[in-house]
Order: C-alpha cells, then sequence, then structure tokens
C-alpha cells in the first residue's frame, strides 16, 4: 500500500494528538527500525552466468512505528521505505518508491478472549511455513485481512478472509494486481498440552484467472491447503513435525494433488551449543510438466521460504514453482560465543522429489550458510553472512544454465530498533 512522501507527516500529527488527549487509560509506543544491508550476490537465486558480473549494492528498510492501546482497543501503524542506495539522485524531488504502509491495522477487543483485527497486517502462524511475515526482505509481507481471534484456557482459534480488487469501480471484479491473490478464507486452530503444542490450518486460496480473448471467460480459480503442526518440547529435546496437502486447482485450472512432510530434532548440548537434523519433502511433477491436467507440485503460499530452503533462495522464492518438488536434507548448529553474540551453521542437501529430464539422478545440490550476530547493546544488532550453493547436474538442467561456475553470497546487515517513547498501562486497566 503507497502513501505519498508528505504523508509521512501524519504519523507526528497523529502522535501529538494521542499525547494531548491521552490518559491513564491508555499506552502509547512509538519506535523505530533502521536496517541498511550490504550484498555480494555471485550465484544468489539462481546459477551464476558466463560474461556478467558479479552484484553488489546496499538496501535499506527504514520504519516509523506507533501503537495505542486502551482495555477496549489497539491500533498499530507502521510506515515503511525501501530503498537501494543510489537508486534516487542526491537532489531529488521525488523518490523511487515512496513511501508505504507496510502494517496499518485496528483491533477491537470484545471480551478479553474474543476481538476483531482489521487492515493491513503480518499474518504469522507457527513456524512460518505456510504464513510468514518474510522479514528478511526487506519490504516483507503483509496482507490487507480482517481475522476474528479466540482464545480460551490452551485452546486458539482464528478465522481470517481477504478479499481484493484493483480500485474502486463501477462494474467488474476483475483483478490484474501481479503476484496478489484475489481472496482467502482461513482458519486456523492451536492447542496446548504440557509438553506437546498442535496446530491445525485450513486455507482456501483463490486466484484470478484472465482469459485475453473471452472476457466473460474470467473467474477465480481455488485451492485448499490443509494440515498440522506439531511441536514437543521435553528437557533439552525439541521435535517439530509439518504435513500438509493441497487439492483443488491451480491458476491453470490443472488439479491439484500436492503434499508437504517436514521434520526437525533439535537437541541442546549445553547452555551454548545446539544442533539440529531434518528433512522436509514437497512434491513435484516429473521433468517440470504437468500430466493430463494434474499438478503434483506443492506451492508453499505465504511462508517465509528463506528460513527453510537455505539462505541463498534457490526455491520457491519467486522461483520454482510447479517444478520437481524439493527434498532438504538438512544440519544445523548454533553456537553461543558470549552472552551478546552467536554463530549459526546450516548445511543442506537438495534433492527433487520428481524425475528430472534427461538423467537418472536427482540430486540438485548442496548449500552451506554461514551467520553471525553480534548484539552491541540492546537496541543495535550487527550481522554478517556467506553461503555457497556446490550445485549438481540436476540443478543445472532445473536452472538451465551448464556455465559451470561458482556460486555464492554474502551479506552484512546492521539493525537499529530504539523504543523513542512509551507510556505506561496499569495492569488494573488492561
Amino acid at each position: 500500500m503507497r502513501v505519498k512522501k508528505q504523508h509521512f507527516l501524519v504519523t507526528p500529527i497523529i502522535i501529538i494528538t494521542l499525547l494531548i488527549f491521552s490518559n491513564t487509560n491508555a499506552q502509547l509506543t512509538v519506535d523505530v527500525e533502521l536496517r541498511p544491508r550490504f550484498e555480494y550476490r555471485h550465484g544468489f537465486k539462481t546459477l551464476f552466468p558466463n560474461n556478467t558480473e558479479a552484484a553488489s549494492f546496499i538496501s535499506q528498510r527504514t520504519r516509523l512505528n506507533s501503537k495505542y492501546t486502551n482495555h477496549k482497543l489497539q491500533f498499530y501503524l507502521s510506515l515503511q521505505d525501501v530503498r537501494v542506495w543510489g537508486d534516487v539522485p542526491q537532489l531529488n524531488t521525488a523518490d523511487k518508491n515512496g513511501l508505504s504502509l507496510h502494517q496499518a491495522w485496528g483491533k477491537v477487543l470484545f471480551t478479553p478472549n474474543f476481538d476483531f483485527k482489521i487492515g493491513r497486517q503480518e499474518i504469522v502462524y507457527d513456524d512460518h511455513r505456510i504464513f510468514g511475515n518474510v522479514d528478511w526482505a526487506q519490504q516483507a509481507r503483509s496482507h490487507d485481512a480482517a481475522v476474528l481471534k479466540f482464545r480460551s484456557n490452551r485452546i486458539k482459534f482464528d478465522f481470517g478472509y481477504a478479499f481484493n480488487q484493483n480500485a474502486e469501480s463501477l462494474t467488474g471484479n476483475v483483478l490484474t494486481t501481479p503476484n496478489t491473490y484475489k481472496s482467502l478464507q482461513y482458519a486456523w486452530v492451536h492447542k496446548d498440552w504440557k509438553d506437546i503444542s498442535v496446530s491445525v490450518l485450513f486455507l482456501n486460496n483463490g486466484l484470478q484467472f484472465t482469459d485475453d480473448k473471452n472476457k466473460n471467460n474470467n473467474e477465480t480459480r481455488y485451492s485448499q491447503t490443509t494440515g498440522a503442526h506439531l511441536r514437543y518440547l521435553k528437557n533439552r529435546l525439541t521435535l517439530t513435525l509439518n504435513t500438509y496437502y493441497q487439492f483443488g486447482n491451480d491458476i491453470a485450472n490443472n488439479e491439484l494433488n500436492a503434499y508437504l512432510l517436514g521434520f526437525e530434532a533439535n537437541y541442546s548440548l549445553s547452555k551454548k551449543i545446539s544442533v539440529a537434523l531434518g528433512a522436509e519433502v514437497q512434491s513435484g511433477n516429473d521433468n517440470n510438466l504437468t500430466a493430463n491436467g494434474k499438478n503434483k507440485a506443492f506451492t508453499p503460499l505465504y511462508g517465509t521460504n528463506h528460513k527453510f530452503n537455505g539462505h541463498m533462495d534457490y526455491f520457491y522464492v519467486g522461483n520454482h514453482i510447479n517444478n520437481v518438488g524439493l527434498t532438504n536434507l538438512f544440519a544445523k548448529a548454533k553456537v553461543k560465543i558470549a552472552n551478546s553474540s552467536f554463530i549459526n551453521v546450516a548445511l543442506h542437501n537438495f534433492l527433487a522429489t520428481a524425475d528430472i529430464s534427461g538423467i537418472d539422478s536427482k540430486e540438485l545440490g548442496t548449500e552451506i550458510d554461514l551467520a553471525y550476530s553480534y548484539q552491541f547493546q540492546k537496541n543495535i544488532n550487527f550481522k554478517v553472512g556467506y553461503s555457497h550453493m556446490f550445485a549438481s547436474e540436476g540443478l543445472e538442467i532445473v536452472k538451465d544454465n551448464f556455465d559451470d561456475n561458482s556460486n555464492y553470497w554474502g551479506w552484512l546487515m546492521v539493525t537499529i530498533d530504539p523504543i523513542l517513547f512509551k507510556t505506561e498501562l496499569k495492569k488494573e486497566q488492561l
């Protein structure tokens, strides 16, 4: 959602107004975030081609957030500017991208257990597998949606609804906004026990089909995703299981029959070292082709794939859709160096789930991800990372690149996120 640059002044005006009229029944919090990141890309997201130069740039996310709370209402506003250093001239009259609303929502608190949240908002559930905020991306992900939320004891229930349109109109309901669903409805139920938690999700996802030859043939085509997220936590051991099934129809009206299965075991060897082993399988189409109107390729929809399928984003980050699927075997380790710093190491072995055209092997490649984080102080964090993809013949076929170059990626990021202002809300008035 875009806003004109001068609208940036609206937030300070709102804050001042709230300060003037606020009382002990309300709480106001104002915080900011500045997150510049340098990247050097030599084979990021796809295999590096011959006769090209590696990319290097600095992107930056700047946010101004404010949240107002009283015993019946919560209101949240997040203004965001995302840019690449140098994408506008120094003596600019207007920004290339301009400001946008990352979030702008209100939550009506009907009872302590029941509320209604409406507006532009992040939707995140469980481990971000199907719904995530994709926070690694500078722009991140948010939805225009309405969500009913119910909480009772250890049971949580959410029902969400969204319907998208290009603009106000007198006739027609055809959506042409790219990379946007036409409508969705979902239900999410979560239950906690002593050592186990279980979440069940059902998502009805509608994509706009447009027929250039016959405008009367435009329609919304729906797929359904259902499944469960299970987590077992006891002492030093954490076990996580994801199982999802997709059916219905894709945008090309192929019949969907796809699945995702994932398992991870995490164990804390000590207060400073934890290790994890796991595997995830997403179904795919043999030879990257739908057959007889059948699509067996799972799509993780609105999940944070950067978290699961390697940091170099070779799979399911604007790519690898309706492809040969993915089997991801991984090992991870987190080593705490001091109270303020730690190292993450991940090793992924990627294979196709379906057959790859022209070869018997399903091997795609091996990726190693290294990341170091240092918390300089409460509101200042430094991170640096390096990743390397060792591609196999199968990945060369899938990416249609046989140049046999090295593929690696490095980055350095600083996050500064202080709280500028905060009033306290008395506990008896929550």
